[in-house]
């Protein structure tokens, strides 16, 4: 056998995991066949009296590939989606009914399918290891736990502790996982084995609680018991609150509410049922395609130029001691590279490192790093004003002002610095990485990098090539990306680039609604529930009315009267003129109450009177979404994009655009491209020609209904 083998000793049967062909073992058809025929084995040897389960490999088990299951919404029928399900579930039930104990020896990580098979098993024991974490994350990607897990997990630690692991889809040190139940025995590596054998040696009883008659949970009865009552009440209003547009969530709370008031073998069929569900929806396909497959293959240089020999880093310098350049400065010594910090007076470039030390000292205080480790990151930062001490640095990041005249001033003064061969990259969000590239003596090194603030939390990285910048520099750039492990995407040079630009539409389509006459306590709450973390109005408060003015300003400026119609902007201007221009102004749509929490001003009635007949929700969210998706499809029009997979990458880790749509491209392609072009057209008699449909897209609509496949054949 190629993914397991089992081994006969002392009346103890060891069954250890050991994929031959992947890195990790993982759950498969093939991983199952011979599951099956190993349990029969076991169950058919009377010489044999227990069974232990263990792994040859780091990890114990993952679950099912991914790179299979994306693909599911387009190959599986249903009833194909539910058989999936029921024959890993069945495997589980032939183990833990076989009529001999078993026991899991946890070497490692277990989740999804890999946690459910141990959850099958009559005992778990893990090893004293904190990577050694145990879960259930499938609700993260769409999915629910598709062989036991919602079934076994609340028969065994109570319907409220099952719920909140399986919502979260949390994952559990061995500590906690032994507080809560999860596992039995956390165990030194070097007696994981031996106290696996151990148990199997006190003749455990090989029937499972919930297989004897009479079992049954306090939520058994359902909403006949009260406190069974209250715990589903307050679940499904958690799940309506957190879940908008998120079938997954509200499956396994069906899931867990129907299986435990069935004997086992219906409730795992039920199980199924839900699980086949969600497989064939697209909301699955959208989130796996995205936040794992996409961005998995992101952080392995996707986009890097194969040719280009990796870059190392152990020497950046960073320009501009701001909240930017502080955050930089903060992940790129947390990544064991040396910063040299520069800013116009030391006493500035002192204030970021400042910051630097107040972030790794509330994780000092939080357990999550120890003041050694502390010490050394901040160690790695040199605050100066002296560009000398650029001197030496295979990468200098610009973080200054988001004005043109002073970041080339300071390129100006950093590459005489600089060593020849070093990377120079702008952190822009705006201004045109080919105009602010003439200020530097080497515009093929010279490279756009949009990060977004703070940085240590935000995964994103916008890496921008300019008309003259080279293969070198982007493979650079990437590099650095992975270096400080954060998500890549690549863009080509156009004012507001990607991310900015569509954001840009986000924020203005809010504000036209306003303009309208139309509730903004509807904006928001419509944005909100399509997904969004923050409303429009929450949103320009924030960033300010002074930014998207100025950006619009310059653009006009620059390129003519006709650029970018920003259709929001005299609500901008009114608000300005209003002394409300954002919440460092002291307050902009929102007040913010020193005592208390921040709220609509009840100015906005009069300023812009609501109409009497306000639109429906559902046309609201589709107005945000469809504005931003169109912008996107021009974007991929116009080559500043390349590929759909960067314009989803952007789109849900940039700006925050809801993870179950996959990204603006897969929104599209989830309502299919006629319908989408058709709705459009729609919406452009109703609101105005920023919802047109260009050409381009029209004939995409014509050749296919996805966007995905006709980019790449494989639609992934």
């Amino acid at each position: 056998m190629r993914l397991i083998s089992l081994q006969k000793k002392n009346g103890i049967a060891t069954l250890t995991l050991n994929n031959v062909d992947e890195s990790m073992n993982v759950v498969s058809d093939a991983w199952i066949d011979e599951m099956d025929a190993a349990i029969a084995d076991v169950k058919a040897d009377a010489a044999i009296s227990g069974l232990i389960i263990t792994s040859a490999k780091k990890s114990f088990m993952a679950g099912a590939d991914l790179k299979v299951l994306v693909n599911a919404y387009r190959t599986f029928t249903p009833k194909d989606a539910f058989g999936f399900s029921q024959k890993a579930t069945r495997m589980h039930r032939a183990l833990e009914t076989m009529g001999k104990p078993v026991v899991v020896a946890l070497n490692g990580l277990a989740l999804g399918g890999g946690y459910e098979l141990a959850l099958a098993c009559h005992r778990r024991i893990i090893v004293d290891d904190t990577k050694a974490v145990v879960g259930l994350p499938e609700v993260n990607v769409g999915l629910l736990p598709g062989s036991g897990g919602t079934q076994r997990l609340p028969r065994m630690i109570g319907a409220k502790n099952a719920l909140d692991a399986l919502l979260s889809g949390k994952s559990y040190k061995p500590a906690e996982a032994l507080k809560l139940g999860l596992v039995d025995e956390v165990v030194p590596a070097d007696q994981l084995l031996a106290r696996a054998a151990a148990w199997l040696a006190t003749n455990p009883d090989p029937v499972r609680a919930w297989d004897k008659k009479g079992f049954a949970t306090p939520e058994s009865r359902g909403m006949v018991n009260p406190e069974a009552a209250a715990l589903f009440a307050a679940a499904t209003a958690g799940v309506a609150e957190r879940g908008y547009n998120l079938p997954a969530p509200s499956a396994i709370l069906s899931c867990v509410f129907e299986g435990l008031q069935l004997p086992m073998d219906r409730a795992l069929a039920v199980e199924s049922k839900y699980f086949a569900r969600l497989l064939t929806d697209p909301v699955a396909r959208n989130i796996i395609r995205t936040t794992f497959i996409s961005k998995q293959a992101a952080a392995k240089g996707a986009r890097r130029p194969k040719d280009e020999p990796t870059a190392t880093f152990t020497k950046v310098g960073v320009l501009g001691a701001g909240m930017m350049g502080a955050s930089l400065a903060l992940v790129s010594a947390q990544a064991g590279v040396d910063v040299v910090l520069l800013d116009r007076d030391s006493a500035t470039a002192q204030k970021g490192k400042d910051y630097a030390q107040r972030v790794l000292t509330k994780q000092v205080e939080r357990g999550g790093i120890d003041r050694a480790a502390a010490d050394a990151i901040l160690a790695r930062i040199h605050p100066t004003d002296d560009y000398a001490k650029l001197s030496g640095a295979e990468l200098c990041i610009e973080a200054v002002f988001e004005d043109a005249e002073i970041k080339a001033d300071v390129t100006k003064k950093a590459e005489k610095a600089l060593g020849p061969a070093a990377i120079f990259a702008t952190n822009t969000s705006t201004l045109p990485i080919s105009t602010l590239a003439n200020a530097s003596q080497r515009p093929d090194q010279f490279i756009g990098m949009h990060f977004f603030s703070p940085v240590e939390r935000m995964e994103l990285v916008e890496i921008i090539v300019g008309k003259k910048t080279g293969q070198k520099a982007l493979a650079a750039a990437l590099d650095f990306a992975a270096k400080v492990r954060k998500t890549p995407i690549v863009v080509n040079d156009s004012r507001g680039f990607y991310t900015s630009r569509v954001f840009q539409i986000l924020i203005n389509e809010g504000a036209a609604m306003l303009a309208e006459g139309v509730e903004p306590a509807r904006i928001e709450n419509a944005v909100k529930s399509a997904g969004f973390p923050v409303g429009p109005l929450a949103l320009l408060d924030e960033v300010t009315m002074d930014l998207p003015i100025k950006i619009v300003e310059t653009s006009r400026a620059e390129e003519g009267d006709d650029y970018a119609p920003a259709v929001g902007l005299p609500v901008m201007y009114k608000m300005r003129e209003l002394g409300r221009s954002s919440r460092k102004a002291g307050g902009g749509f929102y007040e913010y109450p020193a005592d208390g929490k921040k709220h609509l001003w009840p100015g906005l009635r009069d300023v812009f009177p609501p109409k009497a007949h306000q639109p429906e929700q559902e046309e609201l969210k589709k107005r945000i979404l469809f504005s931003q998706a169109i912008e996107t499809a021009r974007c991929l029009e116009e080559g500043v994009l390349e590929t759909a997979q960067d314009g989803d990458l952007g789109a849900v880790y940039g700006w925050g655009f809801p993870a179950w749509t996959g990204g603006t491209i897969s929104y599209i392609d989830t309502i299919g491209l006629k319908e989408f072009v058709r709705e459009a057209d729609r919406l452009t008699q109703a609101y105005g020609p920023r919802f047109a449909p260009s050409p381009w897209l029209r004939a995409l609509a014509e050749k296919g209904d996805s966007i995905y496949e006709q980019l790449e054949p494989t639609g992934r």
